[in-house]
């Protein structure tokens, strides 16, 4: 396997609290240019990250991350609200 087959598989990951716009807009024009799996976000940008990649990309955020400490139903609501803004993959510490 050649590392651009890995690539193929691989999730590139930015889920910094602080994560900026811009960090998140340079990440989305890596995993494009390399052709990953999918970029793993915060839920918070994965509207706007969605838009900006249209479908060229898999957008994957997080669900009860860092802890999972968050009950079911935020979860629940969680998980949802992602989806509905575009969100290809859920990863969700349970």
């Amino acid at each position: 396997m050649n590392i651009n087959e890995i690539l193929t598989k691989c999730d590139h990951t930015l889920l910094s609290q602080g994560a900026t716009w811009s960090e998140i807009k340079a990440i989305c024009d890596d995993c494009i240019k390399y052709k990953t799996a999918s970029v793993c976000i915060p839920a918070s940008h994965v509207k706007q990250a969605k838009e900006y990649v249209k479908d060229q990309l898999k957008i994957c955020t997080v669900i009860g991350f860092p802890n999972g400490y968050n009950t079911t139903a935020v979860k629940v609501f969680e998980t949802e609200q992602a989806i509905l803004e575009g969100a290809d993959e859920i990863d969700m510490v349970i």
